[in-house]
């Protein structure tokens, strides 16, 4: 049997905590091994508990989700935590800058419990998860902030089918509809996906996203 997936729920309103780890509790494969109630008190429970995982709020009191988020994952941060947001609202201005600060997932508090623990499966196993629709919503409204004015069109040097598969990335697109559009295989998909995060020195799809819009490679 593999270890569960040890797991820190972080929300500044208790019944949704308390919601939170009563449904992960309950899975064979989870653990809920700590609860918080702002980001500060988040940062020192992962550093002290090493979870696998941590489920982090966005507006909390004491240190918002955001920097908290940045100093478990992001850049340049020793043994990082893998963070998967779950907010209320899901065109949050705040998720973006989420997103850029580390975290691996994005999800809505409203979403059923099984889309929930599947989105801590996927970012537990080092993937990266963003609801499509929410993703080309969030693009969207965010695009200016993304993709500054001065940017120009770059392209990288992927070839024109990987620079197809990462603009259907920024579309939100999942591998399964990725194979769809382009008549391949998924597992073809996730060798292209692979290849563009190794060229472009890319952790995740999410980071994936950022690029292709701060780049001008999609719209």
């Amino acid at each position: 049997m593999t270890a569960p997936i040890r797991v820190l729920v972080c929300d500044d309103q208790a019944l949704i905590r308390t919601g939170f780890a009563t449904i992960i509790d309950a899975q064979p494969d989870m653990e809920v091994i700590g609860e918080c109630g702002d980001g500060r008190t988040a940062v020192e429970m992962a550093r002290k508990l090493g979870p696998d995982l941590v489920v982090m709020d966005i507006r909390m009191p004491v240190l918002d989700g955001i920097e908290a988020t940045r100093r478990l994952a992001g850049a340049g941060v020793e043994d990082p935590i893998k963070v998967l947001v779950v907010t209320t609202f899901n065109l949050d201005e705040y998720v973006y800058e989420a997103l850029r600060a580390g975290a691996s997932g994005f999800l809505l508090k409203d979403a059923p419990p099984a889309q929930l623990l599947h989105g801590i499966r996927t970012v537990a196993t080092g993937a990266a998860l963003i609801d499509p629709e929410v993703t080309r919503q969030l693009v969207g409204k965010f695009a200016a902030r993304i993709r500054p004015a001065d940017v120009q069109a770059t392209e990288p040097a992927l070839t024109p089918r990987e620079l197809e598969v990462l603009r259907l990335i920024a579309d939100g697109q999942s591998n399964s509809e990725i194979a769809a559009t382009l008549v391949i295989s998924q597992e073809t998909v996730k060798t292209y996906v692979s290849r563009i995060l190794t060229k472009l020195d890319l952790r995740d799809r999410v980071q994936a996203v950022v690029y292709a819009y701060r780049h001008g490679l999609a719209s």
